[in-house]
């Protein structure tokens, strides 16, 4: 875990905390610090520690000369800490003791791209004889993370840590193994992906998993804020099976699928804005799933990508719940992607007059004709619709305060898939009007059972998953007896 602090009081204090919460190695980012104190920094420590001090053109906060940083890390070996994180152009190196070679973290970071001449550059790393060879680049595709990886194996068997930055760079943290990385990094600093150690151990299982585990995921674009994760791996806890499941960006089917593949993923649910073009290029799915044209679950099975919906049944099981009747409502889906296509579906299914609101008419046009639903006015005009549907992502964190429809609120029920905030503007106006309301989470929870079933045979363990989801949002959980099914 990294810990950064302004002065050697906090940084002493947040070492400890770190320690205590289970990091295996804490690294001691004395950058920033006001009071460095070396000797301060290792007394007393509680476990292992790594002590980096970056320059501001490595992404640090160090301030002084290089002659000044190079003593504070040759302090930092004199004295015992377990590592030292030295920038391979900084050349410091130069400076140290031989004997110390095995104890220095060889770092190389870019923080605008993942370099074309990345291979060349981790070549000549490996002469220096370091320890450990860390490499962190900033990535913008899935394939960047399969560039690095292939760049890493330059370095055979000797220990090292690949990281990529930022959101899309979170497989390399979440799964270290898959990279050959030796150790992995948790901390608060987000603006590089870091993501807590809480986040890592509880809701993406880390340190719980074998090297062998079965890989699932969410991919879509934005995905940081997904609930899938927490929900999804605490069914695989109570299940005691060895998989995980990862947060995965990309908005580009053909980079996703080249990544899963290579990174032998056994399943993925899908979501915005992919619904559509990896339906497209699917091998094998239902007649259910064809006849929306779009998929929220895939699974890569003796080397076919299969698909499915689970939307339909999902967004069914709160009005089923409810004891709601569909047929002859009129309803109005706010949206023209791949989630207004599934609704569109499961209403029609169920004798359901439907109509589609889209800006983008082209699109609106495509599923009427697909899902025998009508073409409506945008926004929905007043009195045209029982139920409204919003099957857009406008009104999910942290854009939370927008809305895809200011009204007039005259129908009888209004459904939100967005789960994230739980009450969103959009159904805060439409009760405040005086409607039936229902939030998207309940659908979330309801299709992820179906995905985890369909790829594992195994029976989802709901209860868990519910009180999961809403941890994750800050809800109040109610558990009256959970299930060990």
């Amino acid at each position: 875990m990294t810990v950064t602090a302004d002065t050697m009081r906090d940084l002493r204090r947040r070492r400890d905390e770190a320690a205590r919460a289970g990091a295996d190695l804490v690294e001691l980012r004395l950058d920033g610090v006001r009071d460095v104190d070396v000797a301060g920094a290792l007394q007393g420590r509680l476990g292992p520690v790594l002590v980096a001090c970056h320059p501001a053109w490595e992404g640090g906060r160090f301030a002084g000369s290089e002659p000044e940083r190079a003593q504070i890390l040759r302090q930092a070996l004199e004295l015992g800490a377990d590592w030292v994180d030295v920038e391979w152009k900084a050349d410091v190196t130069a400076g140290l003791d031989e004997r110390w070679l095995d104890r220095v973290v060889l770092s190389h970071h870019t923080f605008d791209d993942c370099p074309e001449d990345l291979a060349d550059r981790v070549a000549a790393m490996r002469g220096v004889g370091a320890g450990v060879v860390k490499v962190a680049v900033a990535a913008a595709t899935l394939r960047d993370l399969l560039r690095l990886r292939e760049a890493g194996s330059l370095l055979g068997d000797r220990p090292k840590v690949l990281l990529a930055m930022g959101v899309t760079g979170w497989p390399t943290r979440l799964l270290p193994w898959r990279f050959g990385s030796a150790w992995s990094y948790a901390g608060a600093m987000s603006v590089v992906g870091q993501l807590t150690p809480a986040a890592m151990r509880q809701e993406f299982r880390f340190g719980e998993v074998g090297a062998d585990a079965e890989i699932y995921g969410v991919v879509g674009s934005p995905i940081a804020h997904s609930v899938s994760p927490a929900m999804h791996n605490a069914a695989f806890r109570v299940l005691n099976r060895d998989a995980v499941y990862v947060s995965i960006e990309s908005a580009d089917a053909d980079d996703l699928l080249e990544f899963a593949r290579e990174m032998r993923v056994a399943g993925l649910s899908v979501t915005a804005p992919m619904k559509v073009s990896l339906f497209q290029r699917a091998e094998g799915f239902d007649e259910l799933t064809a006849r929306v044209g779009a998929c929220n679950t895939l699974r890569f099975a003796g080397g076919r990508v299969e698909a499915t919906n689970t939307d339909v049944a999902g967004f069914l099981a709160p009005l089923t719940r409810r004891g709601i009747r569909v047929e002859g409502l009129r309803a109005a889906i706010l949206g023209a992607g791949g989630a207004a296509r599934g609704v569109a579906v499961a209403l029609r299914s169920r004798g359901a007059a439907v109509t589609i609101h889209a800006r983008r008419r082209q699109q609106a046009t495509e599923i009427a004709a697909s899902t025998g639903a009508s073409i409506g006015s945008w926004p929905p005009a007043a009195g045209s619709w029982d139920l409204l549907v919003n099957a857009t992502p406008v009104g999910t964190a942290p854009g939370s305060e927008q809305t895809p429809f200011e009204g007039p609120f005259d129908g009888a029920l209004v459904y939100d898939l967005v789960y994230h905030p739980p009450r969103s503007r959009l159904l805060r106006e439409a009760a405040a009007a005086g409607c039936q309301t229902i939030d998207g989470l309940e659908m979330l929870i309801a299709q992820a059972c179906l995905q985890l079933e369909w790829w594992t045979g195994d029976r989802a363990p709901e209860a868990e998953m519910r009180a999961a989801a809403k941890r994750k949002l800050g809800l109040p959980v109610v558990l009256p007896g959970l299930s060990r099914a």
